[in-house]
């Protein structure tokens, strides 16, 4: 004979609603992920380098002189901005066939 009372029901419920949430992150997370491979794989394929952690590492050292360089020629300083230019596009040069 089945009995269910109404703490089973209780948590017959309570453990629904948690699957339904934990299924429900899954599910966005998987799309997060999704977005960002693919967002990293159409960069990687638009600039032609590989899709390696230390590629997206040197990228965005690489951005980050040329951001320094923008910064130095706003401060109307020419030789330091040449510099971070010059690295920045040298770094850049590393990755990109």
């Amino acid at each position: 004979m089945h009995v269910e009372s109404f703490i089973g029901n209780l948590g017959l419920w309570l453990g629904t609603v948690v699957r339904w949430i934990v299924e429900s992150l899954n599910g966005l997370f998987t799309l997060i992920t999704q977005a960002g491979s693919n967002f990293i794989d159409g960069m990687a394929r638009a600039l032609g380098m590989d899709t390696s952690i230390v590629s997206i590492a040197v990228l965005v050292l690489g951005l980050l002189f040329l951001y320094n360089a923008v910064r130095a020629f706003m401060r109307a300083s020419i030789i330091g901005g040449v510099i971070w230019l010059l690295l920045g596009l040298w770094v850049l040069s590393w990755i990109i066939h």
